[in-house]
């Protein structure tokens, strides 16, 4: 069994204000990808994503999008100590209007390798996604980019 995560967290803002901080890369680049995002969420697509704590833009692959509902993406996983070289995970957000007017967000990654390098890269995803949805909710609700120098 491959590791794997969930993680979730609920932002007081309807569920189609809380899926374009996600999918507009604007919004994306004010709280969470610190070097900057380039290029809309579409199926289809590939775009953008830096982080001043990872050094170089990488590339996300966008495997399908249903609006207001659910974003999947494939991206690298290469942890420096995996003899095995690079492979895929899939992270699948899905996004949740809740009858108090607030937005469930749920996100799922998957695929890493059952080796030290793939928990550990697996612990450093999960680490990184609760962040995002930390970040996410402070800038939603109170306009505050958490992330701003904290890495550089």
């Amino acid at each position: 069994m491959a590791y794997e995560f969930t993680v979730s967290g609920r932002i007081a803002k309807p569920v189609h204000e809380v899926f374009e901080a996600v999918a507009d890369p604007g919004e994306l680049s004010a709280y969470f990808t610190t070097g900057g995002a380039k290029g809309r969420l579409e199926t289809g697509a590939t775009v953008s994503w830096d982080f001043h704590d990872f050094p170089g833009a990488f590339p996300v692959h966008v495997v399908e999008v249903v609006p207001d509902s659910r974003i999947v993406l494939r991206w690298d996983a290469a942890p420096d100590d995996d003899a095995a070289g690079t492979y895929q995970t899939t992270v699948t957000m899905t996004f949740e209007g809740l009858d108090d007017g607030r937005t469930l967000v749920r996100i799922h990654e998957g695929g890493f390798r059952e080796s030290d390098a793939g928990r550990k890269a697996s612990f450093g995803n999960c680490e990184g996604w609760t962040g995002m949805l930390c970040a996410m909710r402070v800038w939603k609700e109170h306009g505050i980019r958490f992330r701003e120098g904290f890495y550089k």
